[in-house]
């Protein structure tokens, strides 16, 4: 159980956003996201929040690429 707990609080961490806001970006009811702050959360919804991580991730892996690609350009 607390490793769900853990994952809500590490995904509005990693978006800077509230439990409310998550639930908004979600469109489900923030009573939910409550629920799965304190109870199981669904695997479905762990996939997603997994996907969303790496997702990230690979957005920063990306623009580090473009920042090198542009100095290498520079020279």
């Amino acid at each position: 159980m607390e490793k769900e707990m853990n994952l809500i609080k590490r995904v509005c961490q990693e978006l800077n956003i509230s439990q409310k806001e998550l639930a908004e970006e979600l469109e489900i009811p923030q009573s939910t996201i409550s629920r799965w702050a304190n109870d199981d959360i669904p695997k479905m919804a762990v996939l997603y929040f997994e996907l969303l991580f790496e997702n990230k991730a690979l957005k920063m892996k990306l623009q580090a690429i473009k920042n090198a690609r542009e100095i290498i350009n520079s020279l």
